[in-house]
């Protein structure tokens, strides 16, 4: 089953982004096991009484007039079509809605219209279930507060859920509403497509649909200049070297900063989905704008999942080059993307066909090594090759003792090490550790875990 995702839904400035660090706690704050960058979350895993879910903060919908127009007030219709469109690809992408309004400022016509929205996506014409919402009445922080909550029943979503997500008061029982409405919804399940699925992402305007029509040598996908243009995730079935392949062409993803106001907002919603079902996912950039923030951005979404990722250097036709071009590109590359270091990279060009042949052939390279094993006699020999070449860490004069190392599983490769004491471990160790299973084994592309568990006779 795919992992339930949240979406946030309502007008500015009622503390969506709040809410969604609350939902996050600790863990955008806590530095990930494997390497990265600091990167500016649209998605955040939560969990809750043993649920584990998704959380997409899209921002709000920014109220400022065009071309520098003064700003709207909250009760302002002009920026309301921007919020039906978001609200109406949330109800039907999401597994759930958190609607979320302010105490402080009461009911508001963005408030009634994007109930509405919601309201009518319970019953929809397209026979696709709605995603359930809670109504989340935010900045509750007192009991007067807290009381008001009751005039939000005017928007018929049911009974208002009192919060502040500044303090926490009131979370606990708005998640356990939360993961009772995703325990007993349509959660769907996913489609178990023969084969290797990959799932080509990147940033809008990048050539991924340009890219999908190349190699399938036809045009399967509305391919456009516009960003944006492609807003769902399509699925496109073929044999490629006797192997069923299912490719993901998907929406465009922006930062946060940068989207444009309504379909393209969400269009994220359906991108995470589509991650979530491949097994590789080609990351595409472009090569005439170099590697950019949210490149990294996109390729962390891919690591969060553990999934893992072949990148595309698109428009390569359009780079002027000398003898140099491509080794000075692939160092700044490899500069700006220091945790992708293990990836492999193509310099391709999906208008004209340069290397686009040699894309799946790299595809299905990376899903053999993600499905790689180690017996397990070899990897203790490589374990004590490396202990031998790089004493394990000490701390207050204790040393960490690994004992025994096994491979535990594949699909992600996941490696199991016994230790005298996990909190020994630490981070530059295990990316020796890493590094060394790389060199000898391989396992292109593909994000490795590494598991440290206390041995039973230290227990």
């Amino acid at each position: 089953m795919d992992r339930p995702v949240v979406a946030l839904v309502g007008r500015p400035n009622v503390g969506k982004s709040t809410l969604f660090n609350r939902l996050a706690g600790e863990r955008l704050a806590v530095v990930s096991e494997r390497p990265g960058t600091t990167r500016d979350r649209l998605v955040a895993e939560a969990e809750w009484a043993g649920l584990t879910f998704d959380v997409v903060d899209t921002g709000g919908i920014d109220p400022t007039a065009p071309r520098g127009g003064p700003p709207l007030s909250v009760d302002s219709l002009d920026y309301i079509p921007q919020i039906r469109s978001q609200a109406e690809l949330a109800a039907r992408e999401a597994d759930a809605v958190l609607f979320v309004v302010d105490a402080e400022d009461g009911v508001t016509p963005a408030d009634v219209e994007v109930a509405r929205i919601l309201r009518r996506r319970q019953a929809p014409a397209d026979g696709r279930p709605a995603a359930p919402v809670i109504l989340v009445v935010n900045k509750c922080e007192n009991a007067q507060r807290r009381a008001s909550a009751v005039a939000f029943y005017e928007l018929g979503m049911g009974d208002p859920q009192p919060v502040s997500a500044l303090h926490g008061t009131g979370t606990g029982d708005m998640l356990d509403r939360l993961a009772a409405l995703l325990r007993s919804g349509p959660v769907e399940e996913a489609e178990a497509e023969p084969g290797v699925r990959i799932a080509i992402v990147g940033r809008p305007n990048v050539g991924k649909s340009s890219l999908l029509n190349r190699i399938l040598g036809e045009e399967r996908a509305i391919v456009s200049p516009i960003p944006g243009t492609t807003r769902d995730a399509v699925d496109t079935h073929l044999t490629f070297q006797d192997m069923p392949v299912t490719l993901i062409d998907t929406a465009g993803i922006r930062r946060r900063g940068h989207i444009e106001p309504g379909v393209e907002k969400y269009s994220v919603l359906r991108a995470l989905k589509a991650i979530d079902r491949a097994d590789v996912v080609l990351l595409v950039v472009d090569a005439t704008e170099g590697i950019t923030a949210q490149d990294a951005h996109i390729a962390g979404m891919a690591l969060d999942k553990i999934k893992s990722i072949v990148l595309l250097v698109n428009k390569w036709d359009a780079v002027p080059k000398d003898g140099q071009t491509m080794p000075e590109f692939s160092s700044v590359l490899r500069q700006q993307l220091k945790f992708l270091e293990y990836v492999p990279v193509l310099y391709i060009s999906a208008k004209t066909g340069q290397r686009v042949e040699q894309v799946l052939p790299t595809a299905l390279r990376v899903q053999e090594e993600r499905l790689r094993r180690i017996p397990t006699s070899e990897l203790n020999r490589l374990v004590r090759q490396a202990i031998a070449i790089h004493a394990p860490p000490s701390k207050s004069g204790r040393p960490l003792k690994i004992t025994y190392a096994a491979q535990v599983r594949t699909d992600p490769p996941t490696f199991l090490f016994h230790v005298n004491d996990p909190e020994l471990v630490h981070f530059s160790y295990r990316r020796f550790l890493e590094n060394r299973i790389r060199e000898e084994y391989g396992f292109l592309g593909t994000p490795l875990v590494l598991s440290f568990r206390r041995r039973s006779a230290e227990r």
